[in-house]
This record gives C-alpha cells, structure tokens and sequence, in this order.
C-alpha cells in the first residue's frame, strides 16, 4: 500500500526551529525542494517551476545576509510560503488558472506577499488555482484521497498544506474558496472580515467580496500568520480562559438543510460534544430568507466578475474556459440598478444579522464548513453554499478539522465571528479547537 501524502507541519514549531538555526536555510530549502518534487506530481497543488531550487537557494542566501543570527530576525524566518496563482508574486508569472498570456495578467508584487517576506517567509511557488479563482477547476487532486477534489478555488494552496509541502499557504475567498478546501482537505482555513487583508496585487474576481486568507495545519499557525497579514491587528495575549468560553449559535432553517445527511449527522455530534463539555449552545432563526440572499449574492458576484475581465475578455474570450465564460456573460446580462439594489440588500442583512446576534447573545456562529465531505471526482471544486451568507455579509470565518468519514474524507466545523472582531474570534475558536481535538 502507497504510503498517504498526508503530512501536515505545524507553523509555528517549523518557524521556532528555523529561527534557532535548525535546520540551516541551505538544509532546509534542499529538504523543501525534494518534498515538492517527490510529493507534488501526486497532488499537483503547485505551478510547475523550472529551477525552483535554484532561485529558492539564491532567495534563502540573501535571506540569512540581512539577518545573520536568525535569533533575532523576523517572525517567518525560512518559513516556506505557497501563494495563490492569481497573487502577483515578483520573480514568478501570474498565470491565474488560465491560458491568458502571463505578460497580459502580470502586475506589481501584491501587499501581502510583500508583508510576507517583510516578515521572513520564502516564497515555495504559486500554488494552482481554479481559473480566475473561479469554478473551472485546476489539476489538484485531494491528498487525503487523490481521487477527489481539494475543493477550491484555492485548491493548491489547502492541498500544499494538508501534504505538507509547505507549513503555510496564501488562498483567496469570495465565497467559499478557502473554508471549504480546508474542510475537504483536513486543515485550518482562515478567511477574516472583508479587507483586513489588502488586495492590491490580487487579480479580481469580485472586488467586494474578495477576501485573501490563509491555510495552516492548526489554529497556532493561523495565529502567528494573521498577526502579520491583516491590518491593525491588536496585540496581546490570545484569551481563552474561563472568562471567554464562547456562547454558540446555530442558524437552523433552509442554510442548514443545505448541508448533506452525512454532514449533518457528523454537526449534531459535534454540538452534542460543545454540549457536554460546558459550551452554551443556540439554535436561531437567522436565515430564513436564505434563497434571496443566495441570488443577491450571485448578482454582486456576477456584475464585479464580468466588470473585472471587461478588457480582457473582449480581447482573449476565446481562451476562457466554458465555465468562467458562463459566469462572465451572465454577469454583463446583470441591470446595473440590479447591482445598486443587491448592494443595498447586502447593507440590510448585515445590520439585521448583527443586531439578531446581539439580541440573542452569540458570540460564535456554527455551521458544517461545506456541504459534505469531498466530491468524488475533479470536474468541480465543490458546493460553497455553506459559507454563502457569511461571505456576502464580509464576516471572518474560520474552518477546523472536525473528524473524518468512514471512507477516510475531512469534515470541517465553520465558526463565524463577528465583523472586525478577527482577533476574538481566534481566541474563542482556540477553546473549540480544544474540545475537538480531545474527543
């Protein structure tokens, strides 16, 4: 029997190692590299890149000549990085998923690269994308059983993580491309409130919905890599005593039907567990207007995505994939004061949504992280249904492992925070995380 691809490395120990000098960069961009090389044509979450070692080695050697005793450089010191392929990266083509010409798609190196090396991380490579982080899949397959789907859009970048090619990868979610490929492949996704992380450098798919986020293999790694991504983070002590046991909300009604009978079954258990184990647990009545907030959703998504490829469609739309083309055409067919009127239910329902959770007292919502386990199969990534209404409100949302199927398939639990307030949410997921991973 093949042995599992299924290698996940704790951030946070890899970034503690590498900045007390052990392994030596030299050492530990070799053992990177024959990682990749002996893992990745099994899984394909990277872009294939000719002399990765080389500019890998060349990028490391300058690294340790700024910082010449790792104990005092920055946080990601050598940490290797896996970025979405439609995140500008300086040295690298942007291909995006597509067969667009890179020189067409290329741009300025994005902020959050640029933060990323700022703190020490090398970048590994572009990670595959679904074309235009849309739904035309790329060639990644599930590392858990690589005859499923990674999920995606971000596809590479979860898979990169779950096979431990990397201890860290940069997705991007508009509406549920990184909480979903995290559950499907068994790590930790974060996706925080819309514009914690700037965009700049990130092709479009629909600006205000787009959202990057990240992949770690615990909830630590999502802690020290949010710190240093997202815009006025506050600093201190990560609480999550007694005094911060979060109180639970369920939004039951039509969302939660949405999920599979095999999802549900494996959610009631997990709430049970919350239950049992001290939690406070509450089921509301949040979304019973869901379908309308789906369509609202689409109109936005729709409108900005055929906005974003105006130029570039009108000049390569015979090198779109069917799927992308689809949702572009259906997205110029969109009314502009359709638009207008979308944009103003999505205002609505967040100012209801905060105030229906403040009335109730819910300090985390909970929900299945997707639909079911991974689909059999590679022509899709997957159904995002169950992240829909957390992104269309711009909430952080946050994906943990939460066991596995008899076949051996990833779930994943979906916590929600509140807007703005990433950092509690991290800490109230931390007493979750817990709880999970002692059942």
């Amino acid at each position: 029997m093949e042995e599992s691809p299924v290698r996940p490395r704790s951030l946070t120990r890899e970034a503690a190692a590498l900045r007390a000098g052990v392994p030596a960069l030299a050492v530990h961009v070799d053992r990177l590299c024959a990682r990749i090389e002996q893992v990745d044509p099994l899984i394909h979450a990277f872009v294939p890149e000719p002399g990765r070692a080389d500019r890998l080695h060349a990028e490391a050697r300058a690294l340790a000549a700024r910082h010449p005793d790792p104990a005092q450089a920055p946080p990601l010191y050598g940490v290797a990085v896996g970025v979405k392929d439609i995140v500008h990266v300086d040295g690298l083509p942007t291909h995006a998923g597509s067969a667009l010409p890179p020189g067409v798609l290329a741009g300025p190196q994005a902020a959050l690269v640029d933060r990323l090396r700022a703190a020490g991380a090398l970048v590994a490579g572009k990670t595959v994308t679904a074309e235009f982080a849309g739904g035309a899949p790329g060639p990644t397959r599930n590392p858990h059983h690589p005859g499923h789907t990674p999920g995606g859009s971000s596809s590479g970048s979860a898979a990169a993580v779950a096979a431990g090619l990397v201890p860290l990868a940069v997705g991007t979610q508009t509406v549920g491309s990184v909480v979903r490929p995290a559950a499907y492949c068994g790590v930790v996704g974060f996706r925080p409130t819309h514009g914690r992380i700037p965009v700049a450098g990130v092709i479009p798919n629909a600006p205000s919905l787009d959202t990057p986020g990240v992949f770690t293999a615990d909830l630590a790694g999502v802690a020290l890599a949010a710190p240093l991504l997202c815009d006025g983070w506050e600093a201190g002590p990560r609480r999550t005593g007694d005094d911060d046991v979060p109180v639970l909300g369920v939004p039951v009604g039509p969302y939660l039907e949405r999920a599979s009978p095999e999802a549900l079954q494996a959610f009631r258990r997990q709430l049970e567990l919350l239950s049992v184990r001290g939690l406070t647990v509450r089921h509301l009545d949040l979304l019973s207007d869901f379908d309308e907030l789906e369509r609202q959703l689409q109109t936005i998504n729709r409108f900005e995505t055929a906005a974003s490829h105006a130029e570039w469609f009108d000049r390569f739309g015979a090198l779109y994939r069917p799927q992308t083309v689809a949702g572009i055409r259906q997205g110029r067919a969109v009314a502009p004061a359709a638009y207008r009127a979308a944009l103003q239910a999505r205002e609505d329902f967040r100012a209801r949504l905060a105030g229906q959770r403040r009335r109730a007292g819910v300090d985390v919502l909970l929900a299945p992280s997707a639909t079911g386990p991974a689909p059999s199969g590679l022509s899709s990534t997957g159904n995002p249904v169950m992240s829909l209404p957390w992104s269309f409100a711009g909430l952080p949302a946050l994906s943990l492992p939460a066991g596995v199927t008899e076949q051996g398939l990833p779930l994943g639990l979906q916590l929600v925070g509140e807007a703005g307030a990433d950092e509690r949410l991290l800490a109230r997921a931390a007493v979750l995380e817990r709880v999970l991973d002692a059942a």
